[in-house]
């Protein structure tokens, strides 16, 4: 079922996550349900707080990028689901990308983040997983990451693009926005 997602804005994007336990109800719909989401939005990562959920639960397609898109930085592409996630670390020279975000239609901005991370997580079985990623890889699992902590990227943007978009993001707060997937305002 494809959920709707929760807009700049709402409480539920600042809050932190708690964590689930095995048997947390319906765990196969919900990460069907996060999958078909994302995709629906043509995004390439989700966590739980964008439909409401105050989980630590995040989902990730990086093998949906096209060729070009892909980074050669990349030693891996991945279809994952993260239960419980915690960075171990993140290493590497800084570098700036462009990222945007579901919960924060039509606005994009370059966000500096090192280039690889290690992180431990359960995946879709419960079972333990500690490994590292790079490239593009690590950066959608780093920003959906940082969904479960209570950032959101454009916290991490300089204060002068901060500024310039500042008047956007007030617009999708109060539900003024152009989305071709629902979205829930506060």
């Amino acid at each position: 079922m494809i959920l709707p997602i929760y807009a700049f804005g709402h409480p539920i994007l600042r809050k932190e996550t708690e964590e689930i336990e095995d048997d947390y109800p319906e765990l196969k719909k919900l990460l069907d349900d996060m999958f078909e989401t994302m995709y629906h939005s043509k995004g390439m990562g989700l966590a739980a707080p964008q439909i409401g959920r105050n989980i630590r639960i995040f989902v990730v397609d990086t093998l949906q990028l096209d060729a070009d898109d892909r980074d050669e930085t990349a030693s891996e592409f991945i279809k994952e689901v993260f239960i419980n996630p915690i960075v171990i670390e993140e290493s590497g020279d800084k570098w700036e990308y462009e990222e945007g975000c579901l919960s924060i239609p039509d606005v994009r901005g370059n966000v500096i983040r090192p280039p690889q991370i290690r992180i431990e997580y359960y995946n879709s079985d419960f079972k333990l997983i500690d490994k590292v990623f790079d490239g593009i890889t690590a950066r959608v699992i780093q920003h959906e990451y940082d969904h479960l902590e209570g950032i959101l990227f454009v916290d991490l943007l300089k204060p002068l693009k901060k500024r310039f978009l500042k008047k956007r993001l007030d617009k999708i707060q109060k539900g003024i926005t152009d989305a071709s997937y629902r979205l829930i305002f506060k």
